[in-house]
This record gives C-alpha cells, sequence and structure tokens, in this order.
C-alpha cells in the first residue's frame, strides 16, 4: 500500500477518495513540506522569506512550472536549491511514479486500487502493464538527464570551476527535461543566447521532455516488436509538436526579425536559432534567451497560444496537450468538409473522446479568463501581462514578462493574487479536466434519454 493513500484512507469516506483527490492532496502534501523546507533559515541566504513566497516558490517547483518571486540564485543556499530541484524531480516524474519504484523494489504487491491511481498520474489509457510502463519511465528519465546533465557540464566547465561545472549541468538537465524553467542564473539563458551546444543541448531535453512517455513506450515497443505499429496517438503527437516547433519558429521570426530589442541586430542565421528557442521553450519550459519584456505584443500574444497547447499527455508539458489540440483542428476540418466522423491517419476517433477535446479546451478557457479578470482588476498590472502570467501558471510554463528585475509578474502581486497563481499552477499540474471530475465526482451515464430537439446555430 502506497503511504499517502494510506494516510488519506484514514482521513476521508471511502466512496469520496477517488484517484484524482488523491492525486491533488498528494501533490498539496509535497507542496506543505517542501514550503516548510524552504522556510527554515538555512534555506535561504537573507532573512528568511515569508510562507506565501515559500508557498508559491514550492509550487512552482512542483508543478514543474518555473514562475519565481525570489532570484533563485540568490536568495536561496545551496540546501534550497536542492529542495526546488527534488521537488521539479518529483513533480516531473510524478510522486506516485517514486512510491511505486519503492514498492517494485521492496519486492511488495500493488493492488488494483494503486494500479487505477498509477494510471490517473500517468495519464495512460489502462491499469495493464503499468508496472512495466513505470520501470520504462524511471529508466528514461534517468538516461536522459544523466546524458543532459554531462553536456551541460563540460559546457559549463568553460565558465565555472569543476565542482560547479557538474552542479549547473545537473540542475539545468533535471529542470530542462521536466520542462521546469528553473535556473541558476538571474537571468535565466540570455548570457547564452547566442550558444549553439548549449540550446542545442537545451532545446532537445525540452523537447524529449514534452513528447511524453507514452509515445516512448510505443516507439520502444515496435522496435521491440511488442506493438505492430505506431499508435495514432503517437503519430498525432510527433506530428503536432513538429509542426508547432516549425511555425512557432517562422512566426516568431515574423513578428521579431525587425525588433532591435530582441533579434534584430543579429544574423540571420542567429536570428533563426534564438527564435527556435522561444518557439520550443516557450510552449512548454519557460527557459529565455531573451527578455519576454521585450517582445512585441503580436508575439507575446502567439506565445500564449504556443503555452495554451502545451505539450503531450503524459509528459512534463502542460497546457490543454497536443492531441487535445491536434483532435479540436481535425473535428473542425472534417465539420467543414461535411463528414460526420473525426478521422486522423485513417483511423476514427471516438466522439467521447472529441467532446472531451473540446470540454478541456473550454473549461481551460474559462479558468484562464476568470483568473485574468480577477488579477487584473486586483493587481493592475495591464491586461497582456497578467493574461500572459496566468496562461503560464495555468499551463506550467513559467515564462513571464517580469516584475523589471529578475523575477516573474508575480512578485509584484499582493499574497492573494501570489496564491492564485499557485493554486492555477496546482490545477495545471493535476490537470483541470482532472480537477472538474473530481469535484463532480466522475462521469454519470443516464440510464434514459430525453426527446431531442434542435436549437439555431450560428
Amino acid at each position: 500500500m502506497f503511504a499517502p493513500l494510506a494516510w488519506f484512507k484514514q482521513g476521508l469516506p471511502a466512496q469520496r477518495l477517488t484517484p484524482t483527490r488523491i492525486l491533488f492532496l498528494g501533490y498539496s502534501l509535497i507542496i506543505g513540506i517542501g514550503s516548510g523546507l524552504l522556510l527554515l533559515p538555512f534555506a535561504t541566504t537573507g532573512d528568511g522569506i515569508s510562507w506565501v513566497d515559500a508557498v508559491f516558490t514550492a509550487t512552482s517547483a512542483t508543478s514543474i512550472t518555473g514562475l519565481i518571486v525570489l532570484d533563485t540564485p540568490h536568495d536561496f543556499t545551496l540546501f534550497g536549491q536542492c529542495v526546488i530541484l527534488g521537488l521539479i524531480q518529483i513533480g516531473g516524474i510524478g510522486y506516485m511514479t517514486i512510491a511505486a519504484l519503492f514498492v517494485i523494489i521492496l519486492g511488495r504487491r500493488i493492488g488494483m486500487q494503486e494500479r487505477l491511481l498509477l494510471q490517473e498520474a500517468l495519464n495512460v489509457m489502462s491499469p495493464e502493464g503499468i508496472l512495466r510502463f513505470v520501470l520504462q519511465v524511471v529508466k528514461v528519465t534517468f538516461i536522459v538527464e544523466g546524458i543532459g546533465a554531462a553536456l551541460f557540464a563540460l559546457r559549463f566547465w568553460e565558465d565555472f570551476e569543476p565542482a560547479y561545472a557538474v552542479y549547473y549541468g545537473i540542475f539545468h538537465s533535471i529542470s530542462a527535461f521536466n520542462n521546469a524553467g528553473f535556473t541558476l542564473f538571474s537571468t535565466s539563458l540570455e548570457n547564452y543566447q547566442l550558444d549553439v551546444a548549449l540550446n542545442s543541448v537545451a532545446m532537445i531535453l525540452i523537447i524529449a521532455g514534452g513528447i511524453g512517455f507514452l509515445v516512448y513506450d510505443n516507439v520502444v515497443g515496435v522496435i521491440q516488436k511488442r506493438h505492430l505499429r505506431l499508435s495514432v496517438h503517437t503519430k498525432m503527437v510527433l506530428s503536432v509538436t513538429a509542426v508547432l516547433i516549425v511555425m512557432g519558429t517562422l512566426i516568431v521570426l515574423l513578428f521579431e526579425h525587425a525588433n532591435t530589442r530582441t533579434l534584430g541586430m543579429l544574423s540571420w542565421p542567429e536570428k533563426v536559432m534564438v527564435a527556435g528557442f522561444q518557439a520550443v521553450s516557450g510552449r512548454t519550459a519557460g527557459f529565455g534567451t531573451v527578455d519576454a519584456s521585450l517582445l512585441t505584443d503580436s508575439t507575446l500574444y502567439f506565445v500564449v497560444l504556443l503555452m495554451f497547447i502545451g505539450g503531450s499527455p503524459g509528459s512534463t508539458g502542460g497546457g490543454i496537450k497536443t492531441t487535445t489540440f491536434g483532435t479540436i483542428v481535425m473535428a473542425l476540418w472534417t465539420t467543414m468538409r461535411g463528414y460526420r466522423d473525426v478521422m486522423v491517419f485513417h483511423r476514427r476517433i471516438p466522439a467521447d473522446i472529441v467532446a472531451k477535446a473540446f470540454y478541456l479546451a473550454g473549461l481551460a478557457i474559462v479558468l484562464v479568463s476568470v483568473a485574468t479578470l480577477i488579477l487584473e482588476f486586483v493587481e493592475e498590472q495591464g491586461f497582456l501581462d497578467t493574461l500572459f502570467e496566468v496562461i503560464s501558471a495555468a499551463a506550467t510554463v513559467g515564462m513571464s514578462t517580469g516584475d523589471g528585475a529578475s523575477r516573474s509578474l508575480s512578485a509584484s502581486f499582493s499574497d492573494g493574487g501570489k496564491l492564485l497563481i499557485a493554486l492555477l499552477m496546482l490545477i495545471g499540474r493535476v490537470g483541470p479536466l482532472a480537477i472538474s471530475i473530481a469535484i463532480v465526482g466522475g462521469y454519470q451515464h443516464a440510464r434514459y434519454r430525453y426527446a431531442e430537439e434542435k436549437v439555431v446555430i450560428g
């Protein structure tokens, strides 16, 4: 039995203890523990931090977002930075995955309820083969992070002492693969804007983390002949991801190529690299090689759209997910062409999946709209900047137009505003769809249907 599940069972009626609620409570517990550790005197360099800032930072790390109200390299000690790094790793790989790994190592049996919880946490379609999938997740994570850490360390070796180079390599590899966006530099990665090696490693790690473990499992399964072919899910994830990266790069180039404060003074090869990094990192990770406050309004709004789409299911990225976006686009396209069914790669997408995609997108729009209205009314930081911050939090991206220093715009918010952003980050990590199901208690299947009557649309 998993410890969190056992603890929650003691305090809640069994019928109310759904997997989604356990997931939400589990992340809340981890955030609480992380906040307590960050409040310790030796976690910060000054006179300590407020409990609101501790909760915000712990939530940002656990939800792998990257919004900051304190300067990570200067306001936190090595201990505090390691706490943040640990929360990023737990949040990225999933605390239930780590718990399952320990249970497997100890040779204990995992029951059906725990398998269902893992299914919810890892966003897989079936609890069948879940333990093999858990091991695959852990193996892929540490192999990719290890390679990334080595490559980063080699690059940082030129600028720092060996011990610092290794530490910086580990920190930034974990942060990049988990799409967290935390860095040990006050200006993110702006000082490495034209560093081809560092940019390349960071982008590969970000993309690898944002594709999702379901894709890895399917690809490996095809190679090992466990699966006959690539699934529609895998094809859609890879296709949408590629389109978003290419189109994102071209559109950022279009909007920023003449902006002398960002890309205007660079050569064309440099412009392409910087624009490509913005398109990749701006969708899921939140690292910056350009000060976001200097971007044109057109670019900021386009990045808002990229953040809203986010990564892929079962990945370390947030947003409504690439498959949701792809399903909605194909549904609109097939409807325009007069087809009743949504078809992708010569397969028909079930109607309930299509409905769920529209429901998730609609729910996310309502969530960010309400939060933006509240924060703009209370904080008065400017509509586009506030919208950018809200989407960045809800999609767990971490990019921000900033507070004028080295911190996110949220640093300028009141305590109430910071807590609202923290709540958005937590909802973004667990998923707005999962949260709504947890609130209403799951899908209800009616035993009867009312008479049908048409309404006028358009």
